[in-house]
């Protein structure tokens, strides 16, 4: 009976109790929904604000054109230059190069490269008012040296071409039986070249502060050096575990004779660097890889009947005519000095080449 009147009681129960029993579980429902709302904006914001502030820090700020490139910066032609065999950087203001390197190897120095049709011109790539021309040189007294050699390049007639641009010129004194200061150097190279199979480099040439008033020759004032540089690096094989074989000489633009000895005119290699402003192979440490190149060769220069002969030799190999031929071989009748076998068999060569051109021009002649 207790039991029906509870049940009883609890099924007549008001709708007003029942609502306030409701309220804290609606009032807890709707906490934890405005707490995770809240939570939730305050997340959103947080990573908006991280997303804005990268993007802000992504995007570079607009940098204003320096006045100072806008119009360029002056150029001065010094960059390095790079041919078949050769290297070079030009000099614009003196018309004549600062240095020029080449590779010179007994490989390199053999073949029919033929250098007569290619003629002095100045290099395409220069400026024709920074460059040398021809008749800055014609009756200046001066001849134009030749940095890189056509005996040295022998295997490469596009790079006997290149070598006759203005480039590689420079003024240089008149070679007599009594001038032969750099002309020794050059032969001096080659001799060492059969020494060192693997070949040498040789840099040359570099401006050289002046020891005299400074001279220019030509309309275009190329400049005139009073001093040139050689520094040669050797090596014996390219296997070899031997050390480098390195030079550095210094000749007057000058006659020299032949009281001299190339010893005489070496120098230290850091006085040339502080001389010419320039770190000669500065991948080599010149303070242990390397021995002094006169104590593996003997830096001997040539008395005065080797340099006539030597002379005479290249004037009949350069002959384009007969009379220019005898002219040659007189030099050393006048010297008192017999010429030696190789000169002999070079010169009846070159006598058969030149009398077939002169009866081949006789018959095209008539046949005109």
């Amino acid at each position: 009976m207790a039991g029906r009147q509870r049940a009883l009681q609890r099924s007549t129960a008001s709708p007003r109790s029942s609502a306030m029993a409701a309220v804290p579980r609606h009032r807890r429902f709707l906490g934890g929904f405005i707490c995770g709302a809240a939570a939730g904006a305050a997340a959103s914001c947080w990573a908006a604000w991280r997303l804005l502030r990268s993007q802000s820090q992504a995007e570079p700020k607009p940098v204003e054109e320096s006045l100072l490139e806008k119009y360029g910066f002056p150029e001065a032609g010094t960059e390095t230059r790079c041919y078949t065999n050769h290297a070079l950087s030009y000099d614009q203001a003196k018309r004549v190069p600062r240095w020029v390197i080449e590779h010179i190897s007994k490989q390199k120095t053999l073949g029919n490269a033929d250098r007569r049709h290619c003629k002095f011109r100045p290099d395409p790539n220069i400026p024709l008012m920074f460059s040398a021309v021809n008749e800055d040189y014609l009756g200046s007294g001066w001849s134009r040296g030749h940095m890189v050699p056509a005996g040295d390049n022998k295997f490469s007639t596009e790079e006997c071409r290149v070598e006759r641009h203005g480039l590689v010129f420079f003024p240089h004194c008149i070679i007599t039986h009594s001038k032969k200061g750099d002309h020794e150097l050059s032969k001096h190279c080659r001799e060492v070249l059969f020494k060192h199979t693997s070949g040498v480099i040789v840099i040359d040439f570099g401006s050289l502060p002046q020891t005299k008033n400074p001279s220019v020759i030509g309309k275009d004032d190329v400049a005139v050096p009073s001093h040139l540089y050689k520094v040669i690096l050797a090596r014996r094989t390219r296997t070899s575990t031997e050390p480098l074989a390195l030079g550095a000489f210094v000749v007057p633009n000058d006659p020299i004779g032949f009281s001299h000895q190339l010893p005489e005119f070496q120098v230290n290699i850091e006085d040339l660097e502080k001389m010419s402003g320039l770190v000669f192979f500065p991948q080599v440490d010149k303070t242990k890889d390397v021995k002094d190149i006169c104590e593996v060769d003997t830096c001997k220069l040539m008395g005065f009947k080797e340099f006539t002969l030597y002379v005479v030799t290249r004037k009949v190999q350069s002959a384009r005519t007969l009379h220019r031929l005898e002219k040659a071989m007189s030099e050393l009748k006048e010297a008192g000095i017999e010429p030696d076998e190789y000169l002999l068999k070079l010169h009846k060569k070159k006598e058969e080449e030149l009398q077939q051109e002169k009866q081949v021009a006789a018959r095209e002649g008539r046949a005109g």
